[in-house]
């Protein structure tokens, strides 16, 4: 299986037009100087404090303090600053025994196991906490914020396996290890997820992540905070009007259909009070669809494109990527238990086809104006079965607009053709593109007049599974080829 796997790759990763071997982000990084992170005017995107947008584009490194030395982490942190990426998340009190497992220094995170007292020695480069320091502040010198989880569920949640394997963490030593994560890092690029993976079953448990956050809160007023839940769950479960929660994470989890998990990120986007909405972890790249690699096989880079594009155009600020082997950080030659059977090292796989495609679907969401884009479903015309247009399961047609309607873009995860109402756009001629997700190439189509109710499309190549992006634009505004960068306001 493994060799049929390395031979595939190697093949998709000759093939130019997937993936050009050069490909990386072009841009600038992110530009702290813009000021501290916070919620839009109209609670729907994240900005820096001078109106700067923000564009999340994560990935999921959640075992990088725990498990990689200072070499791997730089390898790893200026990989994904080249191919665009603006958010590393990553775990402090780490999923698999981040407690009881050294990290590669051989150091722990905890005296005794108490969360009220981190194990800090005096001088640099001793400690855990020190190893940690340095990852976030390479992360931040090579632009991007660390999204930082203070501990995985499994440690508030179930026992630990030490101290009557009882939880680690209460309210009161919850929130004292929150005062010193905020004391810690309030200079630092940091935003604060908390959670992990676990549903919120009961008040105690709720109880501790409201401490948590109000004792980082105490130090670090200028960072926003939100939650990772369970696989199909949403912070706004159990957070949603508390005033400590800036914004919502999803995590629609590790399968390949829309209905049942992508757009749950709408439901989250229509709720009141109005917050930011993103999906913290969809399904990796090379993971087990749903879990069962017997009967479904691994997922691939179309598969991890398909949930970035219906997030986005559901009304997700940003987007998480992620790939299986490197959420673990998976080195067969380190003497660690494989989770659900990894395919290739994270060595190998930093360099996957869907990581750099995700950089094309921030750079297409950075060339049309930001804060005013909103989830338009309606912009697609019905078909008379509606679950092949707009489409159901991996098949699913989605569409965005910005508020003024200067522009449109419209999601194909495959080729078939399909209707635009063309009202949508109120300018009365309309340049049109396709802008292809796997290359982040521009081909203009035409420039015309606006002068029907509905037009048909038909993307370039029809083959099944092969995506596109139609873009259409109020032509007054002579908005750059999709792609091309401009200067947002």
């Amino acid at each position: 299986m493994k060799r049929l796997y390395h031979f595939i790759l190697s093949s998709v990763l000759c093939i130019s037009f997937l993936l050009p071997a050069t490909a990386q982000w072009k841009g600038k990084p992110v530009d702290f100087s813009h000021g501290q992170l916070q919620v839009s005017a109209n609670r729907r995107f994240l900005q820096h404090a001078d109106g700067t947008p923000f564009f999340y584009l994560g990935d999921t490194a959640w075992e990088l303090f725990h498990r990689l030395d200072r070499e791997s982490a730089e390898k790893y942190l200026t990989d994904r600053a080249r191919k665009g990426f603006t958010v590393i998340q990553a775990v402090a009190l780490a999923e698999f025994n981040g407690h009881t497992d050294p990290n590669a220094y051989g150091h722990l995170p905890l005296e005794d196991y108490d969360p009220a007292r981190p194990a800090v020695k005096d001088g640099p480069a001793n400690d855990y906490w020190d190893h940690v320091d340095y990852i976030v502040d390479k992360a931040n010198e090579l632009g991007m914020y660390v999204g930082f989880l203070p501990a995985w569920g499994c440690h508030w949640h179930e026992g630990s396996g030490v101290k009557n394997n009882q939880p680690l963490f209460d309210a009161v030593n919850a929130e004292k290890y929150g005062e010193f994560l905020g004391a810690r890092y309030r200079n630092k690029e940091v935003i604060w997820i908390l959670g992990g993976d676990r549903d919120v079953d009961n008040d105690a448990q709720k109880a501790i992540i409201r401490a948590m956050a109000r004792g980082i809160k105490k130090d670090d007023g200028r960072h926003p905070i939100t939650f990772h839940p369970r696989g199909g769950g949403s912070s706004s479960q159990y957070f949603h009007t508390d005033d400590w929660l800036d914004f919502n994470m999803r995590q629609n989890g590790h399968n390949a259909d829309y209905t049942d998990s992508y757009s749950k990120t709408a439901d989250d986007y229509a709720l009141q009070p109005v917050k930011p909405v993103i999906d913290g972890e969809p399904l990796y790249e090379g993971h087990p669809l749903s879990f069962n690699s017997a009967k479904l096989g691994y997922s691939i880079a179309a598969d991890v494109r398909r949930p970035l594009y219906w997030n986005l155009f559901g009304g997700a600020f940003g987007h998480t990527y992620g790939h299986h082997s490197v959420f673990q950080m998976y080195d067969p030659d380190k003497n660690r238990q494989p989770i659900n059977n990894p395919l290739i090292s994270w060595k190998e796989a930093i360099n996957q086809p869907g990581a750099v495609q995700m950089m094309y679907g921030r750079l297409l969401m950075e060339s049309r104006p930001f804060l005013t884009r909103v989830p338009d479903p309606t912009i697609i015309v019905t078909g008379k079965v509606p679950a092949a247009m707009p489409g159901e399961g991996r098949y699913r047609f989605v569409a965005t607009r910005d508020e003024a309607g200067t522009y449109v873009m419209v999601y194909a995860p495959v080729g078939r053709e399909f209707s635009v109402r063309m009202d949508a756009i109120k300018g009365n001629r309309v340049t049109a593109w396709w802008y292809n997700p796997r290359n982040g190439k521009a081909t203009k189509i035409d420039s015309f007049t606006n002068d029907r109710k509905e037009r048909r499309f038909s993307p370039p190549d029809t083959g099944e599974m092969i995506d596109w992006v139609l873009v259409l634009d109020d032509a007054a505004y002579q908005y750059p080829a999709p792609g091309k960068q401009i200067k947002i306001k």
